[in-house]
Formats: structure tokens, sequence, C-alpha cells
């Protein structure tokens, strides 16, 4: 059974055209001009069946982050279908979800309750989550005060311990310490292992085949090409050599 389908999907947005007036601005939106629209993503079409793992790779700019806000359900798609089953934990960016004025452990029960958890489900998982992110007593200090690296442990461990269905992730495990990122990895392991469906966004090519057995290769837009994760990485960091020749 497909967990994640995306059907002939395009994604996209309208060019700046600096100062402009209200008018003039409604009328270019309103007649659809195709010639001021980028597209972020074309024609992608792909499925995650349940327990796999998928890895989307491709250089800056290519459209993985918009491929997983659309997964996550931030944004809609323009054309096409995208359609995900199950409790979705998503790690898109730095502080996603969480409100810098609140404490640790009242971010983590605002961003249960965000993911459907109950107060009382969240109030037994609370003891996991702390001891997981290592946050110690600052799980009672407002965000403002943690480094980059605790946020990141502390919704990593958020999205883990609610047991999603499908966890989907963006690059933002290279801003923890490396213990943090081993201990990160092991987890998802036992994520894969217990049958849960994986899609992740990583430069880190090295460690994609540990996470994932499939990847799409995105630019500018399209998949260049679907496979094993083994073949898919091995062709993109070809071009990649090429191109700095």
């Amino acid at each position: 059974m497909s967990v994640i389908e995306f059907s002939n999907v395009a994604k996209y947005f309208e060019r700046a055209h600096g100062r402009t007036l209200l008018r003039n601005h409604l009328t270019r939106l309103l007649r659809a001009d195709s010639k001021h629209r980028f597209y972020a993503l074309k024609h992608v079409s792909f499925r995650v069946e349940s327990g796999e793992s998928l890895a989307v790779i491709g250089p800056n700019g290519a459209g993985k982050s918009t491929l997983l806000s659309l997964a996550a359900g931030l944004c809609l798609p323009d054309e096409g279908t995208v359609s995900v089953r199950g409790r979705i934990a998503a790690l898109l960016e730095l502080g996603s979800g969480f409100h810098y004025d609140l404490t640790g452990a009242e971010n983590v029960r605002l961003n249960a309750s965000l993911l459907g958890i109950g107060r009382r489900r969240t109030e037994e998982l609370m003891g996991q989550i702390v001891e997981f992110s290592g946050i110690g007593d600052f799980i009672d200090e407002p965000l403002r005060t943690y480094s980059s690296g605790m946020i990141v442990r502390l919704a990593f461990s958020v999205a883990v311990n609610i047991d999603p269905d499908v966890l989907l992730i963006n690059e933002v495990l290279a801003v923890g310490d490396q213990a943090f990122e081993t201990k990160c990895l092991d987890r998802i392991s036992d994520f894969r292992r217990h049958g849960k469906t994986l899609l992740c966004v990583s430069h880190g090519m090295a460690v994609l085949p540990d996470l994932c057995n499939r990847a799409i290769w995105l630019d500018h837009g399209e998949v260049v090409l679907s496979g094993t994760v083994t073949a898919v990485t091995e062709a993109y960091a070809g071009r990649a050599t090429a191109a700095a020749i």
C-alpha cells in the first residue's frame, strides 16, 4: 500500500516584479500569466510504500524542500495530487513548529498536540522525550535560551517518541553534534525495523545508504532519476564530479 504518493505534481510561485500598484498586481494574478511563474516542482510522480525509506537528493534550489512541504501538508500542489496516509512527524527546518518564548516543556506539549497526541499521552512520554534529547533542566527554560543543537535535539526527540507512521527529515540533523547524530541514526534504523516510512532530504551522500533503500534525484524541479539509493547517489556524485572538472 502506498503511504506517500505524488501524481504529476507541480508547484509554482509568482515571480516578484518590484514595486507595482495593487490593481496591477491583482490583474497579473487573475490572468495567471505563466510567463511570470517560477516552477519549484513540475511533473513529479513517485510512490513510497509502507515500510520503505526514500531519499530525495539534488542541488540547492532543486525543489527538495518544496517536495517535503507538500508531503507534510504545509502547502498544496498547484497541479496534480499528493496523498499521505498515517500520522506524520516532520523535521523540516530549525525550530519549525516551536515558539521561542515558550519553555522546552511547553513546546513539547504544543508540538505533540499539533501532531494529534493528547495531553495525557504527552505527559506519559515527557520523561523519555527529555531523556533522549539530553536537554536536562533546560526543559523548563525558554527556547530562546537554547543553542541550535539543543533545539534540534528536542525537535527530533518529540518526532521519534510520538511514534509516527511517516517521518520527514530535511537536513536538520547536520546541526547536532556527532554523538547525537549517531544516536539519531540508530533511532531511525530502529524506526525502519518497525516498518515505519521515511522520506529524507540530505546532501550527506555517505549516510543515505544506511537510511534509505530508494532515492529520487531532483534537478530544476523535475525527477532526473529514480532507483536504488546506491545507483542514484552514484549517478549524482558522478555528474557533480564531471561538472567540477
